[in-house]
């Protein structure tokens, strides 16, 4: 024997056994026994080696898929003897396969199994996992498997979330505007129904009301924009004492056909005037300036109030002054009188009579 792998393990007179460690594919052939008898004896085997397939490899999932594009996927593995077989699964899904190509190696004796597949993605396939699997005899009850996972890019959507969720007035509020989709949203842009100037144009996506007035209340916008486009998302603000809530609908407002546009719409929508640019920017922590007409009004009200306390004030001490000097005032000028029994005599009667006239005084307090 004069390969070190082939080993004489018995020998009789009717028996011949050997057997071969670390079998590779040039030890496939026909092997003859011979028996040296007269006459001589001869058994013939063939043996078969299969070539164990390589584990199989995905090929087409390297850059994210857009949402409602066709993905191609390709899985290839070689080594196998004879051909193996390929199967794929997305999810629990088994998908069917849009063709097999069989080519065999260099070596003359194994070969390479390729297997496509297509289908449409959308952005629930996105971090799905996709399975190619080999299937070949030499395997037995095993199998050799590759997974990958899928990205799929997908329009972002928004809402918008008040922090805390029943704002009351003179309180702090922060609006949240909350982007999803992938790409996540990087640029919001935050504006007030009504008003020309926005608010806030930048990554941050809160927008702060250090303390709520009435005259913050209305409708607020946020733009959320990513790479596949932009949605909107409404609040309304009713500062008034009833709660706020979200108003209804969504709308995209940029196709995903023109992303380089998109994250900059709100920068031009904010350069109509150079006076609307500065307001952009001076604005952008996101902090409306709350209105002073409250403070106003509350002055107002106090001075009128201490105007009102001092009038009753003067009235009260005043009716108090004239009911403590309310009497009878007593006079010189027709004393000795009361005894008259008529007129003309107490005329006669009184003090001084008509000459003293003069002389009559009277006192008043």
């Amino acid at each position: 024997l004069r390969d070190n792998r082939i080993q004489l393990e018995r020998s009789t007179p009717n028996e011949l056994t050997i057997s071969i460690s670390d079998v590779v594919l040039s030890d496939e052939g026909e092997y003859t026994c011979s028996i040296f008898t007269m006459p001589v004896r001869t058994a013939k085997a063939l043996v078969t080696v299969l070539g164990i397939p390589q584990k199989p490899q995905i090929f087409g999932h390297e850059q994210p898929i857009d949402e409602e594009k066709i993905a191609r996927l390709t899985c290839r593995s070689s080594g196998s003897k004879p051909a193996a077989q390929l199967r794929w699964k997305k999810g629990n899904k088994e998908l069917q396969d849009e063709g097999t190509e069989v080519v065999e190696d260099p070596n003359g004796k194994t070969f390479t199994v390729s297997s496509r597949v297509e289908f449409r993605v959308t952005k629930e396939d996105n971090e799905a996992e996709v399975t190619c699997t080999v299937d070949h005899e030499s395997l037995q009850n095993s199998e050799r498997s590759t997974t990958q996972k899928l990205q799929v890019h997908y329009k972002p959507t928004a809402k918008i979330e008040p922090h805390p969720q029943y704002p009351r007035e003179g309180e702090k509020l922060q609006l949240q505007c909350d982007g999803q989709g992938n790409p996540i949203p990087q640029e919001f842009l935050w504006e007030k129904e009504g008003s020309d100037a926005p608010l806030q144009l930048s990554s941050d996506s809160v927008l702060i009301f250090p303390f709520l007035n009435k005259s913050d209340s209305g409708t607020y916008v946020c733009t959320a924009t990513s790479s596949m486009g932009s949605v909107v998302a409404k609040y309304n603000l009713d500062v008034s004492g009833k709660q706020g809530h979200r108003a209804p609908g969504i709308t995209q407002l940029l196709p995903a056909s023109i992303p380089a546009a998109s994250p900059h719409e709100g920068a031009h929508r904010s350069r109509e005037g150079c006076g609307r640019r500065r307001a952009l920017w001076h604005r952008a922590d996101a902090s409306p300036v709350p209105s002073t007409s409250s403070t106003y009004h509350a002055v107002i009200g106090g001075v009128v109030a201490v105007i009102v306390f001092l009038l009753l004030s003067l009235l009260i001490v005043l009716g108090h002054y004239l009911i403590r000097h309310k009497g009878t005032y007593l006079t010189h000028e027709a004393k000795g009188s009361d005894d008259a029994p008529d007129a003309d005599t107490a005329i006669i009667n009184a003090e001084g009579g008509q000459a003293s006239g003069d002389d009559k005084k009277e006192y008043f307090i």
